[in-house]
């Protein structure tokens, strides 16, 4: 049996701490959408105003190495940085900051159900109910700090392993 949204939602971070009626409210926006293995959900540097959350299955994170470096090595294969599973989110900076993709979100698994959230319809739900929108952008910056620590994280480890593989 498959769990309802508001049951996929409760066990989402960004949704910790909503009471059972501000959970209701969240998953009535919610459109859930099921995707089969090697579907493109989002592509870098499109623009979309959507967050997604894996409520089964999973999705990974691809990145174009080629978008930083010059016209050459533009055709360099995306990366795969990491797999989401369920509970986890994609997307959420849109909610903040509405501009361009930075990763393309592609479905790992077959029989994978997201839950597609638009940005302005939270963004209006929030403003009619400040105490949601409140813990909303609160678990939204906790998870997003997460994300900057963990990024900064894999940057130092790439310096290190810059300078311990050069010459000299």
């Amino acid at each position: 049996m498959q769990p309802s949204i508001r049951t996929i939602l409760a066990t989402t971070e960004i949704f910790d701490n909503f009471s059972d009626a501000q959970l209701t409210l969240v998953a009535a926006l919610c459109t859930p959408v099921t995707y089969s293995r090697g579907h493109v959900v989002l592509s870098e540097n499109e623009a979309s105003d959507e967050m997604y959350i894996i409520g089964r299955g999973g999705v990974e994170v691809l990145v174009n190495p080629g978008a930083v470096g010059d016209a050459a090595q533009q055709q360099v294969a995306p990366v795969v940085l990491t797999e989401l599973r369920q509970g986890q989110i994609v997307g959420e900076v849109a909610l903040v900051d509405q501009g361009v993709r930075s990763a393309t979100i592609r479905v790992s698994r077959d029989d994978t159900l997201l839950l597609r959230l638009r940005r302005d319809q939270l963004m209006r739900l929030g403003e009619t109910y400040p105490v949601l929108g409140f813990k909303l952008m609160r678990n939204l910056a906790a998870e997003l700090a997460t994300k900057i620590r963990n990024t900064d994280w894999l940057v130092r480890q790439y310096q290190l392993q810059l300078r311990e593989n050069s010459p000299g």
